[in-house]
């Protein structure tokens, strides 16, 4: 009914291109059998469900099965499944009484690995006669592939529906979505699974729809916004934003990308027989995954600290990011910290890696487990210091106490607990949930050159400003967004999954199918807009 008495009623086809992962490091396992006990490395994004799945499988008790994860050359939700050879060469293993190895070739990962993306979207929009946004309806047909992967229906469904309305504050929301099965290639989760689905169809329509309104694309967001003063706000899924300044935001973006400037830079591309564009996109994205995490932390002999971590890192730099967060939290070296992940022996559970849960999760079990050490190393100090436990404190390097000239450090009190034969406070633990979720979100601005008379493509500036909360390492973050880019550019401009209508896949190489090199990617500005996450 909203949409037959709006003033105004915007439609468009968009289309989402299959895409192959292409992780650098395409898949592989090895797998043993010693001694009545099966060992599977696999360089996944996780080891607890492929413990289970093989223990289930097989036949085997828990107890049989030792899963770990080596470093991982990119896993971007691809390798986030199980896939039939781990469980072929586990069968091998034990059958044969011999060690079994498998690694993927290029052209067989982009045959067998899970792809990305793959559908088509009618997305309409109804707007009032001043540009409110009044109601928003999606229709889309998604390529599941031969048969249904581990998260594929969810993806297009679920977690397309939980950012379908982006930042903007409109409560009347329709999603309709048709899965076909096709013989292609499985579709599966990859960068965002679902969430950029969304957003694309979103972007792509508002800027439309500020064509056939004739306003300005950027005035057309701010006036459909949800306002600071809206927070806690939730949305016609039921996802429930914490807290949002997105005005702002695409303020800063907007200074950054030096908008008013375009029209001038246009003019000279121009002048050099070129075509300028300027398009905008401005997102959220809702993190997924468990919201619980596990933390453990070893004093171990030879002075170095352990922290045994349920997520697991795929080239993101957990290691540096995990091991710093902790040193900044107890005044421990981070140089004498270790990050022990992916091995299901040393580690009882955790969720991996994959939603961008990792660095939010694992901080906040890690917080959880320095509270528990500091009450414990308090309680231990408190004959020494000659004070009550509650009277000494933490003040980020050393244990302090009124009337005392001892302050010793994390290690230091380790080393006085060792000493006195406190063996049970070489080792503590923690387990925490988040009581909710966080929403990142931020302003993308891309300018690009077109020669007319080729049709070439030359993306020439881009500006970033993104909300991320506090961030734990910045320059590991911009490499994540510096990732995400190229990855965008990619699929945008050259990277495009065919097959003919026998099912032959057409683009199984790299010479036929286009990822972005070093000189497809410009320089860019990236920027940050921190909103503390409440």
């Amino acid at each position: 009914a909203v949409f037959e008495t709006a003033a105004h009623r915007i439609a468009l086809d968009i289309a989402d291109n299959r895409i192959i992962v292409a992780s650098i490091e395409p898949r592989g396992c090895f797998a043993e059998w010693e001694e009545d006990r099966l060992h599977v490395s696999v360089n996944g994004q996780g080891v607890w469900p492929t413990k289970s799945r093989l223990a289930k499988m097989l036949k085997l008790s828990p107890e049989q099965v030792r899963v770990t994860n080596p470093d991982v050359g990119g896993g971007f939700g691809m390798k986030g499944m199980n896939y039939p050879e781990t469980f072929i060469c586990a069968h091998a293993a034990r059958l044969l009484q011999r060690p079994v190895r498998w690694m993927s070739e290029r052209t067989e990962a982009m045959l067998s690995d899970n792809a990305g993306r793959d559908l088509t979207s009618l997305a309409e929009l109804a707007f009032d006669e001043n540009h409110k946004m009044l109601a928003y309806r999606v229709t889309s047909k998604c390529n599941l592939g031969a048969y249904n992967s581990q998260y594929a229906q969810p993806i297009q469904t679920e977690l397309f529906a939980k950012v379908l309305m982006g930042t903007y504050d409109v409560q009347t929301t329709w999603l309709a979505v048709k899965g076909v099965f096709t013989n292609t290639t499985q579709v599966d989760a990859y960068r965002g699974a679902g969430r950029p689905e969304a957003i694309l169809v979103l972007e792509r329509l508002m800027d439309h729809a500020a064509r056939e309104l004739n306003v300005d694309p950027l005035a057309l967001r701010r006036k459909n916004f949800i306002a600071p003063d809206a927070f806690p706000y939730r949305s016609a899924t039921g996802e429930v934003y914490d807290v949002g300044q997105f005005a702002k935001v695409l303020s800063h973006a907007e200074a950054s990308a030096d908008v008013d400037g375009f029209a001038d830079r246009k003019r000279k591309s121009a002048v050099a027989g070129k075509l300028r564009g300027l398009g905008l996109c401005y997102y959220i994205e809702s993190i997924l995954g468990d919201k619980d995490e596990s933390a453990k932390v070893i004093f171990q002999d030879d002075g170095m600290v352990d922290i045994l971590v349920g997520t697991q890192s795929n080239g993101q730099g957990h290691e540096t990011v995990f091991a710093q967060f902790l040193s900044d939290q107890t005044g421990i070296p981070a140089d004498h910290i270790r990050v022990v992940q992916g091995d299901s022996d040393l580690i009882a559970s955790g969720g991996g890696t994959g939603g961008s849960r990792s660095g939010t999760v694992q901080a906040n079990a890690t917080l959880q487990t320095v509270a528990v050490m500091e009450k414990a190393f308090r309680a231990f100090l408190s004959d020494k210091l000659e004070v009550d436990a509650d009277q000494i404190v933490f003040d980020d390097e050393r244990f302090r106490a009124p009337g005392s000239n001892l302050s010793p450090t994390f290690l230091e009190v380790a080393d006085m607990a060792r000493a006195a034969g406190r063996d049970d406070l070489m080792q503590h633990s923690a387990y925490a949930v988040l009581d909710s979720r966080s929403f990142p979100n931020g302003a993308h601005i891309c300018e690009v050159e077109i020669d007319p008379d080729t049709g070439a493509v030359e993306v020439v500036r881009y500006s970033v400003v993104d909300d991320f909360g506090n961030l734990l390492n910045p320059m590991l973050v911009e490499g994540q967004v510096h990732g995400g880019v190229a990855q965008g550019i990619g699929q945008a401009i050259s990277e495009h999954v065919v097959y003919d209508d026998q099912g032959q896949l057409l683009s199984a190489s790299f010479m036929d199918y286009a990822v972005p090199r070093a000189k497809d990617v410009p320089f860019y500005q990236f920027e940050t807009e921190p909103l503390p996450t409440t």
